[in-house]
């Protein structure tokens, strides 16, 4: 175990940082429709978020346990963030100002925190 540490650490992996708060983001986007209590008013959004947030969460976990294969796939997190964006008002249906800004918030922090990774994962590239 520690030498796969020193393996992953090596060569200066330094988004293992952002790999935390992309699984935290993952896991609240999953939940957020029970934490704020839309489950009945907007059905498809649930299972929307929860699909997303999943999605997000699993990244995180790839990029945590595989992070030399994995480094092409940050942008998914950003594609995945802009669709939570835009697809408030597709899937949902006259979504409220919380649903709104729930999406809104959670889909932008996944833009920054993906192109966060996406950029240290260039950069970690060429350094080697």
């Amino acid at each position: 175990m520690r030498a796969r540490h020193d393996r992953v650490m090596s060569g200066g992996r330094t988004t293992a940082g952002a790999d935390a708060p992309v699984f935290l983001l993952g896991l609240y986007c999953a939940v957020s429709p029970w934490v704020l209590h839309f489950t009945a008013s907007q059905p498809s959004l649930v299972t929307h978020n929860l699909v997303i947030g999943i999605a997000i969460a699993v990244l995180a976990l790839c990029f945590t346990a595989m992070p030399e294969r994995m480094t092409g796939m940050s942008i998914a997190i950003v594609a995945l963030g802009a669709w939570l964006i835009v697809s408030t008002w597709i899937v949902g249906q006259s979504p409220d100002m919380g649903v709104v800004l729930n999406n809104v918030i959670v889909g932008g922090l996944a833009i920054v925190l993906g192109a966060a990774c996406a950029g240290l994962s260039m950069k970690n590239k060429k350094k080697t």
